[in-house]
């Protein structure tokens, strides 16, 4: 999926999504993706009348549908090999607002014009709850609905103490797991992985200059070029162990084929902490 699906195109993602939709839970609803797709395409593009369009350069909308597509492929995957307790179409429904709402927290209000939203780094998940607990009433969904949806939103937080979510469920659990799988994945499988760290950077200046934080926001790194320097450590003794411990491997139902083939997530990951390591050897 990772390399013919271009995430640069809702529509290309929502494509794939529709299709992952269908096979797990029948055509009963044509509405529903393009639908979900079309408000978050609103949300990111300045077309909700209280917030700017996104302008975080990292966290922006194409990293919002580099998650999304990781996400629907690892439930597709889950599904293809029948594990138990087998998901509800709601519950893939609410995972993939979870997931398209992952990251509103970096959107701006109109009368909040001062620099751009990497400064709510530090913030961003509570603001992304907060997002959803005002953006989904106004569709139809019930306060637990909301509820559950905000939970698998905190799974993306880097810092997060998973013990303290009171899931609503095991399914509500396991939705979260996969949504923070593939927020970590399908930004660190990008082809522009390696380029877009400076940006990357960037925003924790920003949000270190914003807040005051910067110990906290640049601990450990001096500069772009020495977070580049360190992001393979990163992946070796953080997302590993988040992805494969804390999120219960969930990342292997992006095999393909199923249940023992490549991963083409990780060999996407692999590729660029490799080619990181070569620059840092220089």
């Amino acid at each position: 999926m990772l390399l013919h699906v271009d995430t640069r195109d809702p529509l290309a993602v929502a494509k794939q999504v529709e299709a992952d939709y269908d096979l797990m839970f029948g055509s009963t609803d044509r509405l529903f993706v393009p639908q979900a797709f079309g408000w978050a395409v609103d949300c990111f593009t300045g077309q909700l009348r209280d917030y700017l369009a996104i302008d975080a350069q990292y966290h922006d909308f194409e990293h919002t549908l580099q998650g999304t597509l990781c996400f629907s492929s690892l439930l597709r995957g889950r599904f293809q090999i029948g594990v138990q307790p087998v998901l509800s179409r709601g519950g893939f429904e609410l995972g993939l607002l979870a997931i398209l709402l992952h990251d509103t927290g970096y959107l701006k209000r109109r009368n909040d014009p001062d620099g751009t939203g990497a400064k709510y780094t530090l913030t961003h998940v509570a603001r992304s709850c907060d997002f959803a607990a005002e953006f989904l009433p106004s569709k139809g969904y019930t306060p637990n609905q909301i509820h559950s949806a905000q939970n698998m939103i905190r799974c993306t937080g880097v810092d997060v103490d998973l013990k303290s979510i009171q899931f609503l469920s095991e399914e509500e659990r396991i939705i979260g797991y996969a949504l923070g799988t593939a927020d970590l994945l399908g930004q660190m499988a990008a082809p522009d992985y390696v380029e877009k760290l400076p940006v990357l950077y960037q925003e924790f200046v920003e949000a270190a200059r914003y807040t005051g934080q910067s110990s906290k926001l640049l601990a450990g790194f001096s500069s772009a070029e020495d977070l580049i320097r360190k992001t393979p450590g990163f992946w070796e003794k953080y997302v590993r162990t988040k992805i494969e411990r804390d999120f219960q491997g969930l990342f292997r139902f992006l095999a393909d084929p199923l249940p023992d083939g490549p991963n083409s997530y990780l060999r996407c990951v692999e590729a660029n902490i490799e080619r990181l390591r070569r620059m840092a050897a220089r």
